[in-house]
């Protein structure tokens, strides 16, 4: 049956209608909801004794049901004399006092003043199918009318899909006028119903009348949680982008529960409404397997204990695959818990969590079953914000110390500018003193760090846990640490318990600067040049080290500092494969020889690069693999102690206990 138009501008023509009535008949058409899905929100702006106009009554119930709890003060217009006949006749005897005048919107009959609230449902949705000049002008006509026959403190309430186009105008108009705006959402749980017609989610603009003062402050506000709670906005964009996230989070979820997610990553961010902040509470990522599972491990949710979401396994789509897949469940939703919220208990976190987890079900989830939660541990972690600063190259930071596996305590230091980050990080330990006291004899710990477990961050200082690493092993090394931030020197020094000394000097200026002028003495002093410097650009695929550095002329630089046996050490992160080939040709093109140490359940390696080529043997697997002995690296003098102590503390994934030539089968020709 052809009940929608050909093209959307009939929507506004009178023959559409007509026709469009006819063929549907005594059938209602309850495209945006009916009666008990509306008179929750209906009745706080309508009041039964008021006089009521409703504007585009078409042939729904909504006004029948309303003149039936005690509105009898109703009067519908509709352009359709055919619809008007249709309802005249249906409500003749029940309901004779409501009226139904055939009428155009745009040019109504009432005098001024005459109504208290003016409803329209659907109507302005009809009329402004486009953001055409036309139609625009024909909905200025329809406002101006509607602002007419409203009284001062009059509503006037649409119910609407709310297009783009259309929110623009009613934000453009009304506000403008002096009126003030309150927009609502209409609960998906009471539109299950209607839900099945029309799945996109339903909005009730509310317009109350005022007289326009000048300098008169606008009233912007929302109502689009599940609660009754009313949020202020500052501006008229505010308010669309509020509702374009819930009309998205709508269409998604519709997604979510008629199909698959066929290799897409979900990512979902749900606020507080108890909180201004801007920060969302909860993340939510959707992880799909291709392994058909038994009916009871279809759907399952996973709480990341709080401080861990940087980890491999919780913070990338690799690693949120690789647990979905272990937890053994066709759908997991991974939830991360953020530093700028309070969080009580798991059982509190799956009560709030709840509702909205059952509208990410997959594709025929039996309801009855219950969403199991699962995490590692009985508890959410612990997370203790130590320290907060912003940085003049950075912006804002903070430290932190968060549980670990096997309750061990980590400090950590991360940029806001990429959350699932870790900066630098240390692991905390307790050191035990027996001081004495009258006598007695007891226990007092202190909080130290130890640095064995620590991932390099240089040149930039971070944390300052590479230099203290091998400041304590290498008694003979002078080392200079640049760091481009003052800010983040005194994070290290007063956070991380870095110190310097007459063998160990920070220089803050910039990295490059720094090479370059270190370069032009001409010295070639140093055994060891350490890069790891992280970009602050993520329009690129390369996260360490900002490009600058493996430009040729930086690298040149680095090797004039550098003896014949030196050693330059880059810490390399790049996603995008053509761009870290690009990147590894520049380097060879300056240092003949180079070995890569990949990180496991890492996007980093760490490159080995020599500035000559060396007359060891090489033992290949395929082309690739690479072995050496402490006797064929032995001419590197002190650059192997400095591998060696560099790979044990540099990555968390190096053993410490392993001697020199287990740690190097990982090396492979880069």
């Amino acid at each position: 049956m052809d009940l929608l138009p050909r093209s959307h501008t009939e929507f506004s023509s009178v023959d559409y209608w007509d026709t469009f009535f006819r063929k549907r008949g005594e059938k209602a058409f309850e495209w945006y909801g009916e009666y008990p899905e509306l008179c929750g929100i209906l009745h706080k702006y309508i009041k039964p004794q008021e006089q009521a106009l409703v504007v585009g009554c078409g042939n729904s119930r909504l006004s029948e049901d309303l003149y039936d709890v005690g509105y009898r003060g109703l009067t519908n217009v509709d352009i359709s004399d055919v619809v008007v006949r249709q309802m005249t006749e249906r409500n003749a005897e029940k309901r004779a006092d409501m009226k139904f005048l055939q009428m155009d919107v745009m040019k109504m009959d009432f005098p001024d003043s005459s109504f208290s609230a003016v409803l329209d449902k659907g109507t302005l949705d009809a009329l402004m199918p486009d953001n055409q000049s036309e139609t625009q002008e024909q909905v200025t006509r329809m406002f101006d009318e509607v602002g007419r026959i409203l009284k001062v403190g009059g509503r006037y309430v649409i119910i609407t899909l709310s297009q783009e186009h259309i929110m623009k105008k009613l934000l453009q108009y009304f506000p403008q006028e002096g009126w003030i705006t309150r927009v609502h959402k209409v609960s998906d749980s009471d539109r299950e119903t209607s839900q099945k017609e029309m799945p996109l989610p339903v909005f009730i603009f509310v317009f109350t009348k005022f007289k326009k003062m000048p300098q008169m402050n606008k009233i912007l506000e929302v109502c689009l949680g599940g609660t009754d709670t009313t949020q202020r906005l500052s501006c008229e964009e505010d308010v669309m982008r509020a509702v374009k996230e819930r009309q998205h989070y709508a269409m998604l979820r519709q997604q979510l529960q008629n199909r698959g997610l066929e290799g897409e990553t979900v990512c979902l961010e749900l606020f507080s409404s108890s909180s201004s902040s801007s920060v969302p509470k909860y993340i939510l990522h959707i992880v799909e397997t291709d392994t058909v599972r038994a009916a009871d491990r279809q759907f399952a949710v996973f709480i990341v204990p709080q401080g861990r979401e940087v980890e491999w396994l919780f913070a990338t789509d690799e690693g949120r695959g690789q647990l979905a897949g272990t937890a053994g469940f066709r759908r997991l939703v991974v939830v991360s818990l953020q530093r700028e919220h309070p969080y009580e208990t798991m059982a509190e976190i799956q009560k709030e969590l709840s509702g909205k987890i059952m509208e990410l079900a997959p594709p025929g989830f039996n309801r009855k079953i219950q969403v199991p939660f699962l995490s590692v541990g009985a508890d959410i972690g612990t997370r203790t914000v130590c320290y907060e600063g912003t940085s003049q190259f950075s912006g804002p930071y903070v430290v932190e110390d968060v549980e670990g596996e096997d309750g061990i305590i980590f400090r950590n230091l991360i940029f806001l500018s990429n959350r699932n980050a870790v900066q630098s990080q240390a692991r905390m330990v307790q050191e035990n003193k027996i001081p004495m006291k009258k006598g007695r004899r007891r226990t007092r710990k202190k909080i130290v760090v130890d640095y064995t477990r620590l991932d390099v961050v240089l040149v930039g200082l971070g944390g300052g846990g590479l230099p203290l690493f091998l400041h304590k092993h290498f008694s003979k090394i002078q080392m200079d640490v640049v760091e481009l931030d003052q800010s983040i020197l005194q994070v290290a020094e007063g956070w991380f318990g870095f110190q310097q000394d007459e063998r160990m000097r920070v220089h803050v200026t910039d990295g490059l600067v720094y090479l370059e002028e270190q370069a032009k003495q001409a010295s070639r002093s140093c055994h060891v040049v350490i890069l790891d410097v992280d970009s602050k650009d993520v329009t690129v695929g390369m996260s360490f080290p900002p490009q600058p550095f493996v430009d040729e002329e930086c690298l040149k630089n680095i090797k004039d500092i550098l003896n014949e046996d030196g050693l330059f050490i880059l810490n390399l992160s790049c996603r995008d494969m053509t761009l870290r080939a690009s990147v590894v040709e520049t380097v060879r093109s300056v240092f003949p020889r180079i070995l890569s140490k990949k990180i496991e359940d890492e996007v980093n390696e760490i490159l080995f690069c020599f500035p000559r080529e060396k007359d060891v043997h090489e033992s290949c697997d395929d082309g690739h693999m690479a072995e050496f002995s402490l006797e064929e690296l032995g001419n590197l003098k002190e650059s192997v102690g400095v591998v060696e102590k560099v790979a044990k503390g540099c990555s968390q994934r190096w053993d410490p206990t392993l001697e020199l030539t287990e740690q190097l089968d990982g090396l492979k020709l880069a």
